[in-house]
């Protein structure tokens, strides 16, 4: 009986000597990995440093969880293999990577979004799940090893510390969302920064109480005689770009920017070389992205249902119905409930425009044409169209049976093939104002265009003195160089009654002020209100008095029920 006492000891030993070296293995290997991915995805060592603890902070917050380091390791890296996977899905579309708002913000338009571009990611998930959900068991099983809470908890509470350092001492600049790499440690040192921004300053900055308030919307609106029809034109990645130093540009270019009175007026957005929806929130809510701080990559997911103010709302109270034909899927980004939220009716997304891909100018305009011709008669309308025939990148020629006659004027990289798609926009828009003249003879129009930011190559080459440190730092101080665009006015069978507020140098968030005033449209009391500060800080917005102004105009906006849950 002994001997068998004895075997049987021997063989439990044996076993857990076994299922030891195992649970080693599995968590040796699966830190290796990591490492692995680190080596391959982040390029500098401060990246690594931030991959390192979020690695850290990742594995003892699952260890105070689970207290099993195989488990906490395994499901740590499935949860950067997601992040990975997804930054690189989203770059190939949208050439951005993930960021933490992704997910912060994530809802049900974000998830239909994410399956109708990539079909496949549901069966990739399945996958994933099959194979995961055996080894997970396995290492459950053989996992032998505890790791105690009162080690992990504040062991976790450090690595958080330090990635919170290195996020503030180093932070990303809003370019480095377009490079594709450094997935993980982008998406964490600016997780951690949100983290401690929700709780110490919340998603949007505003005057804690104002003396103030704004007076009731009434029903009172007296239009013009006959109030024209606006069209209000994003124009794709579009500037001047005769302010880039030592450029070669085309005989006449500047003249695409000029407005029916003959003169040239810039913009003052507030993104850099890419996100179009910063300027698209600026010019339907007429307010700043920048009072999100650190949330702006989310601010019409954010909005959406929150903000029920804007230029579209405005011109619904004076009859105005309200369109917007958007160049992509709806549920991108919140765009569908964002626009319904600031007012507009009547949304077409690209489906239904009947197209996914990149289209000429000429064909988001014909669209304006047709939906014109079929909706006039039943009153005054709004209409907010977009282009995007010169989105990025500008590596290849686009559509090389348009613009046959071109000459590259000798600029070196992606400039030529920018300003070649730029004289397309050009003919598509004079065709544009010829058909609004020609089919609708005697109908008033207003059309307002604008650049919603600079191309992405153009921060390399606004200052050709200041290396890529001297730019970052350039772009993190709002140095107007990088945030001009420009925008025009043209009047068809009317002439604008005032043109009071269409300054040159513009804050984006005061272009509704322009639209409104050039209509003869009277404005809501908060427009009216948005005069009076436009006045105050000669056309300054959130850089007026370092943001008090906007603070200021929040809190107002908050009281009188426009902005709401924020």
């Amino acid at each position: 009986m002994l001997p068998g006492i004895l075997l049987s000891g021997f063989v439990a030993s044996a076993k857990a000597a076994e299922s030891r070296r195992a649970g080693i293995l599995i968590i040796a290997g699966i830190h290796l990995i990591a490492l692995a991915l680190m080596l391959w995805s982040e390029s500098e060592w401060i990246s690594m440093a931030a991959f390192a603890l979020t690695w850290g902070l990742l594995n003892f917050c699952w260890l105070v969880l689970l207290k099993r380091p195989s488990l906490a390791a395994a499901f740590s890296l499935a949860i950067f293999v997601v992040i990975v996977l997804l930054s690189r899905f989203k770059h190939d579309t949208f050439f951005l990577t993930a960021n933490f708002i992704d997910v912060m913000f994530i809802d049900d338009d974000t998830i239909r979004f994410l399956l109708a571009i990539f079909p496949q990611l549901s069966l990739m998930i399945v996958a994933m799940m099959l194979i995961a959900i055996p080894a997970m068991i396995y290492a459950w099983r053989v996992d032998r090893f505890r790791i105690r809470r009162r080690f992990a908890g504040p062991a976790a509470a450090l690595c958080f510390s330090g990635l919170a350092a290195i996020a503030f001492a180093a932070p990303i600049g809003q370019d480095q969302e377009f490079i594709n790499d450094n997935y993980i440690s982008k998406f964490a040192r600016f997780g951690s920064i949100a983290v401690i921004d929700y709780f110490t300053r919340g998603l949007l900055e505003s005057d804690a109480d104002v003396v103030e308030r704004l007076k009731p919307v009434d029903d009172k609106c007296i239009l013009p005689r006959k109030a024209p029809h606006i069209v209000l034109i994003l124009d794709e990645s579009s500037f001047d770009a005769s302010q880039v130093p030592n450029l070669k540009l085309p005989a006449n270019y500047r003249n695409h920017f000029r407005s029916y009175d003959g003169k040239i007026r810039t913009l003052q957005v507030e993104s850099v070389s890419g996100p179009t929806w910063y300027t698209e929130y600026n010019v339907l809510t007429g307010l700043s992205v920048r009072s999100y701080g650190r949330f702006a990559d989310a601010v019409t997911r954010i909005a959406a249902g929150r903000v029920e103010r804007g230029l579209p709302h405005a011109l619904r109270r004076c009859g105005y119905r309200t369109f917007s034909q958007y160049p992509w899927l709806g549920n991108f980004l919140g765009a569908r409930n964002f626009h319904r939220s600031t007012g507009i009716e009547h949304f077409m997304d690209a489906k239904d425009l009947g197209t996914l891909e990149i289209q000429p100018d000429s064909f988001y305009y014909d669209a304006v044409v047709r939906l014109i011709r079929k909706e006039r008669a039943n009153g005054p309308m709004f209409v907010f169209a977009y282009t995007m025939a010169n989105h990025m990148p500008w590596t290849y020629r686009y559509r090389p049976d348009l613009a046959s006659g071109w000459k590259d004027p000798g600029n070196p990289g992606e400039t030529d093939e920018y300003l070649r798609r730029q004289s397309m926009s050009e003919t598509d828009y004079r065709q544009l104002v010829a058909k609004l003249k020609k089919e609708f003879q005697g109908e008033p129009f207003l059309v307002v265009r604008f650049g919603d930011h600079q191309p992405y190559f153009a921060k390399q080459v606004i200052d050709d003195a200041a290396d890529a440190a001297g730019v970052a730092r350039n772009i993190a101080d709002f140095d107007q160089r990088y945030y001009t665009t420009y925008y025009a006015i043209d009047a068809i069978n009317f002439t604008p009654p005032s043109l009071a507020s269409a300054i040159n140098n513009l804050d984006a968030p005061y272009l509704p002020l322009v639209v409104l005033e050039a209509a003869g449209v009277p404005p809501d009391p908060s427009f009216a209100e948005q005069k009076r500060m436009f006045l105050r800080c000669d056309g300054r917005f959130y850089s007026c008095k370092d943001g008090a102004e906007s603070r200021r105009f929040n809190r107002l906006l908050i009281e009188a029920g426009l902005i709401k849950g924020l």
